[in-house]
């Protein structure tokens, strides 16, 4: 299984100011590496939080850290919770580090299944909590074209969002798009071929727009810091680790 490798781990690590007695909150807990270094550097008292909507990711990251015990506190949760999972479900008033790493894991990326890459046919899924919510498919085959290029120009900052939009609705009309490999042949076919990137796939884009919708991650994101400040000790600190304009803006 391919793990994930927890980004600007050093930068995140001394931000934070991890030490003992101390209480953290991994907001994105994925494969747990960050929250790995962070135990490691609040040795022997320091707390970690760790929230993730994502079951598969709750599931990793409770093997990789049950060697802490009781100094670990995992919620399969939605980060827009936070203040609930920080002051109600694990009890504690106040925090002294809270983490935001967002986007998509590598390990979330690499299987197939999941649905969120282009690399690898798949059903259309693309949600962080499979438990709940609407499927890429779903949108992608239901929505009209304004509604889908008004998500992929504002989630995708897509200049081809138009026609791309139209080429979903007409290619749609003719048999379902259900699966990675169908989406993107579509939207790659909508792009003229001359406008083709040749940085990044030509399908990037219009994926992370559809990705963004389905999660909701922009409207999650804004609520979950200002609740985040609530909960947070008056020297404590937020790390957010972004990586996109959208997320920028906030």
């Amino acid at each position: 299984m391919m793990v994930h490798i927890p980004v600007l781990l050093n930068e995140v690590i001394n931000f934070l100011r991890c030490e003992p007695d101390n209480i953290y909150v991994d907001a994105n807990l994925g494969d747990g590496g960050h929250a790995e270094h962070i135990l490691k550097k609040s040795l022997p008292t320091g707390i970690l939080i760790g929230i993730d909507r994502d079951e598969d990711s709750i599931k990793f990251a409770s093997d990789r850290l049950s060697s802490y015990r009781e100094r670990v506190h995992i919620f399969h949760d939605n980060f827009k919770n936070i203040k609930d999972v920080v002051s109600g479900r694990a009890g504690f008033s106040k925090v002294d580090g809270i983490l935001f790493d967002l986007g998509v894991s590598t390990r979330q990326l690499m299987t197939a299944e999941r649905g969120f890459s282009f690399s690898q046919d798949a059903p259309l899924d693309m949600r962080m909590d499979r438990s709940r919510g609407v499927t890429a498919k779903e949108i992608v085959n239901n929505f009209d074209e304004e509604k889908l290029r008004g998500i992929i120009h504002k989630y995708g900052e897509e200049k081809w969002a138009k026609k791309i939009a139209r080429a979903i609705v007409r290619e749609r009309g003719k048999m379902p798009v259900d699966t990675t490999s169908r989406l993107s042949d579509i939207v790659v076919s909508a792009i003229p071929p001359a406008h083709r990137s040749q940085r990044i796939h030509p399908a990037t884009k219009t994926f992370q727009a559809i990705r963004i919708a389905v999660n909701g991650e922009i409207e999650i994101l804004e609520d979950a810091i200002r609740d985040a400040i609530d909960v947070l000790n008056i020297e404590g600190r937020i790390c957010i680790i972004s990586y996109h304009s959208l997320e920028d803006r906030i």
